[in-house]
């Protein structure tokens, strides 16, 4: 009796833990799958900039098609300019992003 009560122990341990595994690759998973979710926005976000930006140049330029070749030469200048600012930016802040999205893509709420 002592023995099958051991045994019977053990088997719902065994169960408890095989358990505990799916709980635990289910939670991977997700977190794998909000991930990939965030940095699919993130591109998604930067390609809608990206092409905005670009879109306001080509009107500066065809604004200014008309004009002397000095002028298309000052705004090429300009948003050359204005890119690297943006991409220094981008640069300084990328790492405070990243750990944010970590943070909460990585937090489990129950």
């Amino acid at each position: 009796m002592d023995a099958s009560r051991r045994q019977s122990g053990i088997q719902q341990l065994l169960a408890a833990e095989q358990e505990a595994q799916q709980i635990v690759n289910a939670a991977r998973a997700a977190k794998s799958a909000r991930l990939r979710q965030a940095k699919e926005e993130a591109e998604r976000e930067i390609a809608e900039y990206r092409a905005q930006m670009e879109a306001e140049f080509q009107r500066k330029v065809a604004e200014s098609s008309g004009d002397s070749g000095a002028n298309v030469k000052r705004l090429e200048e300009e948003t050359a300019a204005k890119i690297e600012q943006l991409n220094q930016q981008a640069a300084s802040i990328s790492p405070e992003v990243i750990q944010m999205l970590l943070r909460h893509v990585t937090t489990v709420k129950n």
